[in-house]
């Protein structure tokens, strides 16, 4: 794509990054054939094709409005585009940059910058949030039902039992809003990596690994938790830790993206880009730690007879790991002989609508994509739904009386 870049960005290094992406499309269009807001909209503007073009005015210095904004934001940074993109255009490190200049020059309205703001301050800090929950939990009764469906129930687990000594030690990454609301879900890792003689270490007072705020648009915090969390890590990677593990493929996919983070952000001089590398490198899916152990001794536990499993778009298009837990499962049904069915699912490749904090600031367009891929998970008459993120498995239990559950919570 010919560009030309205005005198206020051409000498940046984010504008200098957005004209390189920029050339590489070659505006085909098949990135829309496979955008969720796109199909569902059916306007140029909110497809890959036409965000890019509005970033490319953006950086030529034509002015922006709110529509502009309002278009870019309603992107779910899903990655499918990239995925589809024969020519490899890095569209979301292209959206990242739009973003922040158009966030520079236009402001969301008071309700939204009000919830924006609310998120930014609680749902990043576990304490904090942990706090918000209890007490939405208390008033659950006397809330309105679309609020009170995306709390979870209470747990009766408060805390998370220490892991027994192994001679492989392994840190897992903690997440903001795990213990709050899904406490289960590390629990159940520890105890299996246990089983597979691998030590899970859970660092309790862990930043947010930067993907909430990254996705805000607050990019000032999002560098303090990611140099924050590089130093952190260092020692831990330093002190003999094998790898970093992530049982939430949005958190995995940040981390994976630290080197870019920091290039952009203090450059490549930067005494933090040596070490987000060492970091990115030795940060895996929980998953695919799983998949190089004896994970074939594991079995799916029998209660259930039809899983229908919903890939989050952070580990098929962000991680490029589209068939990981699907072959995971398979291979374990298949050695055990075991009489559950992992079952075909319709437009797999489709976001759920979650998106992170995308279904609190776009609700609307978020439960549509909710309710059309719920359709397709529930099409064979799936007993439980399984997924590789927190944020997804809260998403789609809020739309269905089928339980959703964690892959991993399926063995034993």
């Amino acid at each position: 794509m010919q560009t030309k870049i205005s005198q206020q960005y051409q000498n940046t290094p984010l504008g200098q990054l957005a004209n390189d992406v920029l050339r590489t499309c070659v505006h085909c269009g098949f990135c829309n054939a496979t955008c969720p807001t796109y199909q569902l909209l059916g306007d140029e503007l909110d497809g890959p094709r036409g965000r890019i073009y509005q970033i490319k005015q953006v950086l030529e210095g034509q002015p922006v409005s709110y529509k502009t904004k309002q278009h870019l934001d309603r992107c779910l940074t899903c990655l499918n585009c990239e995925t589809t993109c024969p020519s490899g255009v890095q569209y979301h490190h292209l959206l990242a940059i739009g973003q922040k200049m158009v966030s520079d020059k236009v402001q969301l309205p008071f309700q939204k910058r009000l919830l924006r703001q609310m998120i930014l301050f609680t749902m990043p800090y576990p304490k904090r949030f942990n706090f918000l929950v209890k007490l939405g939990q208390l008033f659950k009764p006397l809330m309105p039902a679309v609020l009170s469906k995306q709390l979870p129930e209470k747990s009766s687990r408060t805390e998370i039992e220490i892991p027994k000594p192994q001679n492989r030690k392994m840190l897992l990454l903690s997440g903001c809003v795990h213990k709050s609301i899904s406490p289960d879900i590390h629990q159940h890792s520890i105890k299996l990596l246990e089983k597979l003689g691998i030590e899970l270490l859970l660092e309790e007072n862990q930043n947010c690994c930067g993907a909430l705020t990254h996705h805000m648009q607050d990019e000032q915090k999002t560098l303090t938790f990611v140099t924050s969390n590089i130093d952190k890590w260092s020692t831990f990677l330093d002190s003999g830790i094998e790898m970093i593990i992530s049982n939430a493929s949005g958190c995995g996919v940040m981390v994976k993206d630290y080197p870019h983070f920091i290039k952009t952000s203090l450059g490549q001089d930067s005494t933090y880009y040596p070490k987000a590398i060492k970091i990115a490198e030795q940060t895996k899916d929980i998953g695919e730690v799983i998949q190089n152990e004896d994970f074939l001794s594991l079995k799916i536990d029998a209660n259930y007879q039809k899983i229908a499993y919903h890939p989050p778009c952070t580990l098929q298009h962000g991680q490029k790991l589209p068939e990981l837990v699907e072959s995971l499962l398979q291979q374990i049904i298949d050695k055990h002989q075991q009489k559950i069915a992992l079952i075909p699912v319709k437009d797999k490749h489709l976001c759920c609508g979650s998106a992170g904090t995308y279904s609190l600031m776009n609700p609307s367009i978020s439960h549509q994509l909710r309710d059309n891929k719920l359709k397709g998970l529930k099409s064979n008459e799936a007993d439980v739904i399984a997924t590789a993120n927190i944020g997804c498995l809260h998403h789609l239990q809020a739309g269905t009386k089928t339980k959703v559950t964690h892959w991993i919570q399926l063995l034993e």
